[in-house]
């Protein structure tokens, strides 16, 4: 029976596909999670862009409220090291770690034993957006499990504002 619940362009978390996780460089991943949104397929459409466009839209074309949020939790909660802008190898302070069309990997860690990324990929009739976090100190443990759970759901906000805001009216 399929899931009503879901409209087409509403984000969902998923399982990390193994060829997904696999393009990780961490050297140990203990959190990850996807979600995952459908979406259009058409040449012409405004839903047809590169990775990096999708990462940049996802995070540094979001309102400059949640911008805020989202850099003031990965830098004082988490003590993630964003850089200064550059606009050709960072995404919201992230580094771009790989691009290619199909995917972008961001990464950063931080002075306390956490290690992130973030992954976008374009597939064929969807979008994925993952996450994959080290832990290397009991801190870096502490820090992330106060806030996992608030994780994928902001993931999926991000996703859907970006499908929204590229989606015709």
């Amino acid at each position: 029976m399929p899931d009503t619940s879901r409209t087409p362009h509403m984000a969902h978390e998923i399982q990390v596909p193994p060829e997904v996780r696999a393009l990780s460089t961490l050297s140990r991943i203990d959190y990850q999670n996807a979600v995952l949104v459908e979406t259009d397929t058409r040449p012409d459409s405004a839903l047809q862009r590169t990775a990096e466009q999708w990462a940049r839209a996802a995070l540094e074309d979001a309102p400059a409220e949640i911008r805020r949020t989202l850099t003031q939790q990965w830098t004082a909660r988490f003590g993630l090291q964003l850089e200064p802008a550059h606009p050709d190898r960072h995404v919201l302070g992230w580094p771009i770690r790989r691009s290619a069309p199909d995917h972008a990997l961001l990464g950063t860690a931080s002075d306390n034993g956490l290690q992130a990324e973030l992954l976008i990929q374009c597939r064929p009739d969807a979008l994925l957006f993952a996450s994959f976090i080290q832990h290397d100190t009991d801190d870096a443990r502490a820090r992330w499990a106060e806030a996992e759970h608030l994780h994928a759901p902001a993931m999926c906000r991000l996703l859907d504002d970006a499908i929204g805001r590229a989606t015709p009216a």
